[in-house]
């Protein structure tokens, strides 16, 4: 157990990783987690090329080939690729299941670690049916298609499952979980903060333990499900019909974000300011989410947090701010 993702992703840092290593992370990724890089100052951040179904592993693979070394202390891994494979925050896209393994296969020959944030992987809307027709499917966790090779000479685990019951119970819980191999299950059981304790935030764990047997955690999930899918909806629907020309989005299948992307060359946070003045309305700017001067043109809206009829009124306020912003910075030019 952990005290939430962030609290997890702080514990592999610190306990599983060289400090003198190398963090692999998207480019783009949570800005909380970039913040999160930046205070492990001995270690080297190399963002990745993002594509629109996952890692470019190419680069990604030329990019360990050029940071690897020789880790001096006693420490599991010389570096890390932090990443969110399901509904990514900020993109919302979920990586190929091919490139999931092509992944698992180069975290191995490298024995790098990939430590993923599957905050995410139970809020699914329409991802599809099972076989059986009993409803739809989580899509599968990195730390799946790991363990398929459990029991084999060389499986040693190379997946940490990072998760939060934040996103799927309640935000101030602030309980995870993580879902990781034993070789990196026996230096966090050693780590000083678990081991005082006996585990991170015991009374809440055992709350959330008793509605996971009561089944009334299933109940809340199903509930956050229907109604994120619905918020989705009215926010899409709204982008897709009132979104000005030059401006697109994909609509994702799960998670809390819609990824927006505007022409090149509009930056996204003088536009935050000019919606937040004439219209009342603004979201995140997607240079938040770079480790670099990237993104600028981008967008992040969460259709997460407010109710449908909300999403619909301010949505198309931003797209009306997003159409006079470029109608005015056409004339400007």
């Amino acid at each position: 157990m952990t005290s939430g993702a962030t609290h997890g992703l702080h514990l592999i840092l610190s306990t599983l990783v060289d400090l003198a290593g190398v963090v692999f992370v998207d480019e783009v990724t949570y800005m909380i987690a970039l913040e999160a890089f930046q205070q492990f100052e001995s270690m080297r951040v190399v963002p990745v090329p993002l594509n629109c179904d996952g890692p470019n592993l190419d680069a990604l693979g030329a990019l360990i080939d050029k940071y690897r070394f020789k880790p001096t202390g006693n420490k599991l891994f010389w570096g890390v690729y932090y990443t969110i494979p399901t509904f990514h925050n900020p993109t919302g896209i979920l990586f190929n299941e091919e490139i999931n393994k092509q992944l698992i296969r180069l975290a191995r020959a490298s024995d790098i670690l990939v430590a993923c944030d599957d905050v995410y992987n139970l809020l699914y809307y329409s991802v599809g049916k099972s076989e059986e027709g009993s409803g739809a499917y989580p899509p599968k966790r990195l730390f799946a298609y790991d363990i398929e090779d459990i029991g084999t000479d060389d499986w040693q685990g190379n997946v940490i499952s990072n998760g939060s019951f934040s996103k799927i119970l309640s935000p101030g819980i602030r309980l995870g979980w993580m879902e990781c191999p034993p070789r990196c299950l026996e230096v966090f059981r050693a780590s000083g903060i678990l081991k005082s304790g006996g585990a991170a935030n015991n009374y809440t764990g055992g709350i959330v333990s008793s509605l996971i047997q009561l089944g009334l955690a299933e109940q809340q999930l199903e509930k956050y499900s229907t109604k994120y899918s619905e918020r989705l909806r009215a926010a899409a629907d709204v982008l897709e019909a009132k979104l000005p020309a030059g401006c697109s989005f994909e609509r994702p299948k799960g998670g809390y974000f819609i990824w927006i992307r505007f022409p090149e060359g509009v930056d996204c946070v003088d536009f935050n300011q000019y919606s937040l003045k004439h219209f009342g309305v603004t979201a995140i700017a997607g240079s938040r989410f770079a480790f670099g001067e990237t993104h600028r043109n981008f967008l992040r809206v969460t259709f997460a947090f407010h109710g449908a009829d909300y999403l619909r009124e301010s949505v198309e306020k931003l797209c009306r701010a997003a159409e006079q912003y470029l109608a005015e910075k056409s004339v400007g030019n």
